[in-house]
């Protein structure tokens, strides 16, 4: 029997991932002799950009003319990454509780993100989470991302979840334009690094504390 579902983001939304991010960036800039061009916590919204966004800024702030750098420091950037994956993050207050609330309820829960699938399961496994969640797609699961609804729908179909209610948790533009892009409700969170924000989007609704989200998922989606 399939189960209404909830898929979450990752970063930003389930954990705040952006000071190891940035410090990753900032590995290749010194390895280039640039020294760390990008600082926690003023440069988080650029963190969830994805690596590319934190090497072109990185360089911008260099005057680095050649951005076809980027292209070459990114696979170096993802090295980094995965070196030291979580020694500054964590996943944020009440987030698995809210989580092992959902599923004693009956919900499926999953995660759909950008992050590459490899790094996400990694981060996940490091941070203890991995049996609290029944599906996971990353950014290369598919050969789209989002904000293309379909990585959202694989996670839902992954977890065993019906289509015809479920939701998306999420922190960013790109969360919610997956939302509407699969016509569902969307749940954006204030305390990432876009902060309030994300009411200006006008989702569904916005969660300020993990343990309003059990209520939240109920009135969305019953």
């Amino acid at each position: 029997m399939l189960k209404p579902c909830v898929v979450f983001d990752l970063d930003g939304t389930l954990a705040d991932t952006c000071h190891d991010l940035l410090k990753a960036a900032n590995t290749c800039f010194c390895d280039l002799g640039l020294g760390e061009l990008l600082s926690y916590p003023s440069d988080s919204k650029i963190a969830l950009q994805g690596g590319r966004a934190m090497l072109t800024v990185g360089f911008q702030r260099a005057a680095w003319t050649d951005l076809t750098e980027v292209d070459r420091q990114y696979p170096l950037l993802l090295e980094a990454y995965a070196a030291d994956i979580a020694s500054n993050t964590k996943f944020y207050p009440g987030a698995l509780a809210a989580v092992a609330a959902l599923r004693e309820e009956g919900y499926a829960v999953a995660i759909c993100t950008n992050k590459p699938e490899g790094l996400a399961v990694q981060l996940i496994k490091y941070l203890g989470g991995t049996s609290m969640f029944d599906a996971l797609i990353g950014a290369d699961t598919l050969p789209v991302r989002k904000p293309d609804p379909a990585p959202f729908w694989a996670a839902v179909d992954r977890a065993g979840g019906d289509r015809r209610r479920c939701c998306l948790v999420g922190d960013t533009v790109t969360d919610h334009t997956t939302a509407i892009n699969a016509e569902v409700p969307s749940i954006l969170v204030t305390f990432g690094p876009a902060g309030e924000d994300m009411a200006l989007l006008e989702p569904d609704a916005v969660l300020k504390n993990f343990e309003d989200l059990p209520s939240l998922i109920s009135n969305l989606i019953g």
